[in-house]
């Protein structure tokens, strides 16, 4: 068995779990930009009353954390 083998076989989680983390992002994002109430995660970020307009940020920025997170699996992926 040679160390390249090893080396690649244990990015493996790591990959499996940027994917997963990229896929759930992606989700909340399209949920968010639906205008979806999420219940306690429609909370997040509000003092008070006024918690409306802010779902295109939180869907912008779910967005961006779900493409970080593929380019990160993508990138712990690949040979070396």
């Amino acid at each position: 068995m040679s160390s390249a083998s090893v080396g690649a076989g244990s990015r493996r989680p790591l990959v499996i779990v940027l994917a997963i983390i990229g896929v759930v992002f992606i989700i909340l994002a399209v949920l968010f930009f639906a205008g979806v109430n999420l219940g306690p995660l429609d909370t997040i970020g509000h003092s008070g009353k006024a918690n409306h307009g802010s779902h295109g940020i939180r869907g912008s920025a779910s967005a961006v954390v779900g493409v970080l997170a593929f380019v990160g699996a993508w990138i712990a992926s690949r040979k070396r």
